[in-house]
């Protein structure tokens, strides 16, 4: 292997380490802004808040490195594809975290405020998120498409419990109008969860592309199709 093939690869395996990290800053802040809502911890908040700085400069370390070896090294087949992947993930990771601070945000407005007691699904909403993200990283490492698929099919439980979630919350507005501004905030932490797994699905996405060259975005069902051996 010749110098410059091994500065190629070692700055691939750098690019695949640097979307881990950044993959795991994004689950770590789902489930501490989970725990900051639930046990009214504001200054647990306030960290992640603070820390969200962290995704923002391994996003800015990623697009660096991938445009490097893009002009360094112009490279081919299934390295381009994994490039390309990373850079188009990058941005839903980062995004992960922003939403993750924006809970924490509106549970900093919650805390200001009695407990609502609803039965609501946003702790099981945070939960599926999370284990949606480590799955796909999973996926990612791995570049397998059917897990890829299968994440995809996860979001819609998310879907269907940010719905349930508002019905209550709509209920309870509609039969107390001094809880309205609490579930409207409650209302927004389901709507960035759910959001979190439409981020999720759209990295699955690209590890399909990754692993077999097929983009199945706005595909429907019929990208949750495998692709036929030849």
């Amino acid at each position: 292997m010749n110098k410059i093939h091994r500065h190629f690869e070692d700055e691939l395996s750098q690019l695949s380490e640097l979307t881990l990290r950044l993959g795991g800053v994004a689950e770590e802040a789902i489930g501490r802004c989970l725990r900051a809502l639930m046990e009214r911890d504001s200054e647990l908040a306030q960290r992640v808040i603070a820390e969200d700085e962290i995704s923002d400069r391994l996003e800015l370390e990623i697009d660096h490195l991938c445009m490097e070896i893009l002009a360094r090294h112009q490279p081919m087949a299934g390295d381009l594809r994994f490039v390309v992947t990373v850079m188009r993930i990058t941005p839903e990771l980062e995004r992960i975290s922003d939403l993750a601070s924006q809970v924490c945000e509106r549970s900093l407005e919650l805390n200001g405020e009695p407990r609502l007691a609803a039965v609501i699904d946003i702790p099981a909403m945070a939960e599926r998120a999370r284990t949606m993200l480590r799955r796909v990283l999973d996926a990612l490492v791995q570049r397998d498409s059917r897990a890829a698929r299968e994440i995809i099919q996860m979001d819609d439980e998310l879907d269907r419990r940010m719905d349930q979630t508002f019905r209550i919350l709509l209920t309870l507005m509609l039969e107390d109008n001094k809880v309205i501004t609490r579930a409207l905030r409650l209302m927004m932490v389901a709507k960035y969860l759910e959001r979190i797994g439409d981020q999720v699905t759209n990295i699955a996405e690209q590890i399909v592309y990754l692993a077999e060259g097929r983009m199945i975005k706005h595909m429907g069902d019929a990208g949750l199709t495998p692709k036929p051996h030849p």
